[in-house]
């Protein structure tokens, strides 16, 4: 744990005390001597979820990202936020069926061809905790046609 641990927990604890101290007299719990020391029990049991809490919401926010339906204009002009329309793409099948011209018509020249029945489009960087590494959109063909598209990191 690192030294700023207990001081951001102690941060949180004070407040927490003094509206502990506050709400046990508004309720007219025990006499002023005892709100000090009754006070001290949440305020060493919140403050530390409250830390928590704080780190967790921090956490979920910097991994979300929304889901776009696929757009050609924004997928040609926006190549770091194409893997918002990766899930709409996978998910709605528009891919299945359509030969490589009509792909490449679709989606662009920007591909990697990793043999004549597997093709990558790079999505960019989906925003995650400690993410470095790009994320694509593999498509994969059978007799000329798509059958099968997901995502993968490199």
């Amino acid at each position: 744990m690192s030294p700023e641990v207990p001081i951001i927990i102690l941060v949180f604890a004070i407040p927490i005390y003094f509206l502990s101290k506050w709400v046990l007299k508004k309720m007219d719990i025990g006499d002023n001597q005892n709100r000090k020391y009754i006070a001290v029990i949440p305020a060493i049991i919140l403050s530390p979820l409250l830390y928590i809490g704080i780190i967790m919401i921090w956490v979920f926010s910097i991994s979300y990202y929304p889901n776009v339906t696929f757009n050609k204009q924004k997928w040609d002009s926006n190549y770091e936020e194409r893997y918002k329309m990766s899930k709409d793409i996978i998910k709605s099948d528009i891919l299945i069926g359509k030969t490589k011209d009509e792909i490449i018509e679709l989606l662009g020249n920007d591909f990697y061809a990793y043999d004549k029945n597997h093709i990558s489009y790079e999505l960019g960087f989906v925003p995650e905790l400690f993410n470095i590494d790009p994320v694509f959109l593999d498509i994969y063909f059978e007799n000329g046609k798509v059958i099968k598209v997901n995502q993968h990191r490199s």
